[in-house]
């Protein structure tokens, strides 16, 4: 797409469009969500807006996470297409990622399903903000954890030249609730969801021993207090609610298919 202006010298008309338009996703007032799996838990995504560590609650941390892909021979490129197709494959067992079956592309949203402890599953989603052939970047939705940037990337080291895969993670915690959590198992969680991501695809690509190195900075120790009232969206609380009402929907459920062979009998 063109702008229809003219500059002052030549009177060409000047393009506006980046070169990298194809790269990003389309403006995204709300998220929606296509056809999900049967078993997963759909919850605090649809009509959901997007926040990012801007209109998060706590601390503003930045978390970097790296493997190097040592004796094997592969380009960043070569490494993000593999990370693209079967993205979910590599999360630990806590995690489900519902996403596009073919790979991962500008604008597609995705269902996340994490295991919290207690039977509960949180269920919160994301938007891919940003992909090309060696990076891509994911942005969370009112609700999750975190208010954030979650940055995919290869490169090939400086020194010794071997390509090396990346998770840089800019957040804050969504709410004050979460932020409360966030020195007593938050951090943890999160470093090790991580750190096993990034050993799973160095194991997949064919890493004998894996090395993950964990950097992680406080770049603003303030918390945003207008934000607070982000608690709202909580999606622990929610999915905790929904777990509680297993119970009831599933007798709801016995009582309806009851009344239905009533009628027919």
């Amino acid at each position: 797409m063109t702008s229809g202006a003219e500059d002052g010298a030549g009177g060409e008309a000047t393009e506006l469009t980046p070169r990298d338009a194809a790269n990003w996703a389309k403006h995204v007032t709300t998220l929606r969500l296509g056809e999900v799996p049967e078993e997963a838990i759909n919850l605090n995504v649809t009509g959901k807006r997007l926040v990012g560590p801007i209109q998060g609650f706590g601390k503003l941390w930045q978390k970097t996470y790296r493997v190097e892909l040592t004796g094997v021979e592969t380009t960043p490129a070569e490494a993000i297409a593999t990370w693209k197709q079967a993205f979910g494959s590599f999360w630990p067992d806590s995690g489900r990622f519902y996403g596009p079956l073919t790979s991962i592309a500008p604008g597609d949203v995705a269902l996340l399903n994490i295991s919290v402890g207690g039977g509960v599953k949180l269920s919160t989603g994301i938007l891919v903000l940003y992909a090309d052939e060696e990076s891509f970047t994911f942005m969370t939705p009112q609700g999750h954890i975190f208010a954030s940037w979650i940055t995919f990337s290869a490169a090939v080291a400086e020194e010794g030249g071997v390509t090396v895969a990346q998770v840089q993670v800019l957040l804050r915690a969504n709410d004050p609730l979460y932020e409360l959590a966030m020195p007593l198992a938050i951090h943890r969680r999160e470093d090790r969801f991580w750190q096993q991501t990034l050993t799973n695809l160095a194991r997949h690509l064919g890493v004998a021993d894996p090395a993950v190195s964990t950097v992680a900075v406080c770049v603003d120790r303030r918390r945003q207090w207008s934000n607070a009232g982000n608690v709202w969206h909580n999606a622990g609380i929610r999915s905790t609610l929904y777990a509680l009402g297993t119970p009831l929907r599933a007798g709801r459920r016995l009582l309806a298919g009851g009344e239905r062979a009533g009628r027919t009998g």
